[in-house]
């Protein structure tokens, strides 16, 4: 294909990008007409279908009309050439191996539920509430997160909800933001000095990284910001040498999804923007159409949430309402301590058969105090408490063991056989010293989120780093040589057959009988008596209030729930549309309750112990009377049971 049709048919990471923009301004739109609802979006897909026709059809008018021979769509080849190249490139080993991965997340995907323990707690709530509002709120919640956090993922997972009434297809972001990985590694990487032949390698080899294969059939949200940071940055350096405005648009609106995907992938704004100083002046062709971009980029990005968490709580993070560890006090401490917990979490195999408390009982006698002491008052668990136990998932994985000893024997390699290579740098449209700024960036973002963020899951929050962080490690042409060794070759093998035991494994989504294996099986083994209690939690966390929920009434129109906020509260509104939920506060008075329309109440034993009420002293207070009790075993270790109550308004 020339470059000609290649500019002038939108691929597909340019159509991922145009649509996740456009439901991002699709959902503040509705909000603001307070049509956030099925007729809503069914009116702004339609509205967006025929804008795509008219361009589609301006295009071709005004090609006919300047004497252009029109180009062929990508859609319009044949499909028997389409499948021949296809063929041809997965019959090779890597590409082969990739294609399998993303079958099998595939599968999972459409065979589970949404079981994200993030998800089902705050992120599909949040969207519920939303359209049972018609419109973003700030909703009334013990759970800061539903209103502080970033909601990119969410405007692609509410016209799926709003439309099917179902969650069964909120995999599907992730799985098309895996497919477009391969490409986009390539650009990027070649486009930064990585020689051609590491980085086909390397893009087929990338995505078996826990924290990618594992999210391609879940609904967390990090690999779908990683597919962004790799964009935003590809399609700026494309711009470097297409000099097309358009590629500067689809980079500007590229990192907007990345901020508005998580607050925490800020920091990747810097090598975009470095990039996108070096075709500036493209900015200025065009300024009407670069108005709308900008416009488009603004309601696709984290600035909406941004301006209401200042309005709400007076500051733009809204990291004042959680809780105080997960700011860093002191930043080298933040490096430090981010530094050993990127180590730790991406080194587990995909099975660690060693006891949960494992990492942090080796941390408490190896490490001084004083560093234990300093992390533990920045961070937002003991330092070792995610190491160590059980089989990889998404919850906290990093790109894993495998890529843990190749990457560093890939450079040791590269750099003994450096002077041996003859092979000569790579042509790329960078200069020397544009390039090498933009290889050492990525590592200047990775330090302002370190110094910053308290979380304990790193390795899986710098998801979008990873890919950005790597081609400063390959830049050595000798490593052209290396990913030809067959040691090299056999160690990549492994890291695939790791991921793809994984998938096999993994107990949000298991490709094998889990459920029918162990009630046939007794496990003594203390590993197997743990995963076996896994394996059935998250097969029941999708519903893991049901229980709850069958004590209700079956026509009710909204129920009241008293939650610590961590708690799943999507069970209570099972089957969607039927119910609204309606969370009520310690400061909620019966009067208020009342106002709300609500009469029947879930209540949490555990948050009314941890706010110091008896259920006693709480139905007094409502003039409320118990109407049924059930125990439900907690979704997140330790898996012990937890009292639920169900109450009635007396009015």
């Amino acid at each position: 294909m020339s470059s000609n049709i290649a500019r002038k048919n939108p691929g597909p990471v340019a159509i991922w990008v145009w649509l996740c923009a456009f439901l991002n301004c699709a959902g503040w739109a509705l909000s603001a007409l307070h049509e956030l609802n099925p007729a809503g979006y069914a009116a702004a897909l339609a509205i967006g279908l025929a804008a795509i026709l008219f361009w589609k059809k301006s295009r071709e008018g005004r090609e006919a009309g300047e004497g252009k021979k029109l180009q062929p769509s990508i859609f319009s080849r044949p499909s028997r050439d389409i499948f021949r190249k296809l063929f041809s490139r997965f019959r090779k080993p890597f590409p082969l191996a990739f294609l399998i991965l993303a079958a099998m997340a595939f599968l999972g995907g459409a065979i589970y539920a949404p079981n994200n323990f993030d998800a089902l707690t705050y992120r599909i709530p949040r969207v519920l509430h939303w359209l049972a509002a018609n419109q973003w709120q700030w909703i009334h919640t013990p759970d800061p997160r539903m209103n502080t956090r970033a909601c990119g993922f969410e405007w692609l997972t509410a016209p799926l909800l709003a439309l099917t009434r179902s969650d069964r297809l909120f995999f599907l972001p992730n799985l098309v933001s895996f497919l477009l990985l391969p490409g986009l590694i390539f650009g990027v990487f070649t486009r930064l000095g990585v020689r051609r032949c590491v980085a086909w390698h390397w893009m087929w080899l990338l995505p078996a990284g826990f924290c990618f294969i594992l999210q391609a059939g879940s609904v967390a949200n990090d690999l779908f910001g990683a597919v962004f940071a790799l964009a935003a940055l590809d399609f700026a350096l494309r711009a470097i040498k297409s000099r097309q405005p358009s590629d500067v648009w689809l980079s500007i609106l590229a990192a907007a999804l990345l901020t508005g995907a998580k607050a925490s992938n800020l920091p990747l704004l810097l090598p975009w923007f470095v990039a996108l100083l070096f075709s500036v002046r493209l900015l200025l062709k065009r300024p009407v159409i670069l108005a709308a971009v900008a416009v488009m980029a603004f309601f696709s990005s984290f600035l909406p949430n941004a301006i209401f968490n200042f309005e709400q709580c007076g500051d733009w993070t809204g990291s004042v309402l959680e809780p105080s560890p997960f700011r860093i006090h002191k930043p080298l401490i933040g490096i430090a301590g981010n530094s050993a917990n990127l180590i730790l979490q991406n080194l587990p195999l995909p099975v660690m058969p060693l006891p949960h408390e494992t990492g942090e009982k080796i941390a408490r006698e190896f490490l001084p105090q004083t560093f234990l002491a300093a992390f533990d008052g920045n961070f937002e668990t003991y330092f070792g408490s995610h190491w160590g136990s059980g089989i990889q998932t998404e919850d906290g994985a990093g790109l894993g063991f495998g890529f843990c000893l190749l990457i560093p024997a890939s450079l040791l390699a590269a750099l003994f056989y450096r002077r041996r290579f003859a092979g000569g740098p790579a042509r790329i449209a960078l200069a020397r010293n544009q390039r090498i700024i933009l290889l050492i960036l990525p590592w200047i973002s990775l330090m302002a989120y370190m110094t910053a963020a308290g979380m304990a899951e790193a390795a899986r929050l710098v998801t979008p780093y990873y890919a950005l962080l790597l081609p400063l490690l390959l830049a050595c042409p000798a490593h052209e040589l290396i990913v030809r060794q067959r040691w090299w070759r056999w160690s990549a093998l492994a890291i695939f057959l790791m991921a793809f035991f994984l998938l096999i494994l993994s107990p949000p989504r298991p490709l094998f009988p889990a459920q029918t294996v162990f009630k046939h099986f007794n496990p003594k083994n203390a590993f197997l008596a743990r995963s076996e209690i896994s394996y059935f939690e998250n097969f029941q966390r999708h519903d893991a209030l049901g229980a709850a929920r069958d004590l209700l009434p079956k026509q009710i129109g909204a129920v009241g729930f008293v939650s610590g906020g961590n708690d799943i509260e999507t069970s209570l509104w099972l089957p969607y549309g039927s119910r609204q939920v309606e969370d009520v506060l310690p400061s909620d008075g019966a009067a208020d309750l009342r106002a709300r329309g609500i009469q029947y109440v879930v209540l949490a034993g555990e948050t009314l112990a941890a706010r110091g009420e008896t259920l006693d002293g709480w139905l007094k207070k409502y003039d409320a009377k118990k109407i049924g009790q059930v125990s439900i075993v907690r979704t997140m270790p330790p898996y012990v049971p937890a009292g639920w109550f169900v109450a009635r308004l007396e009015f």
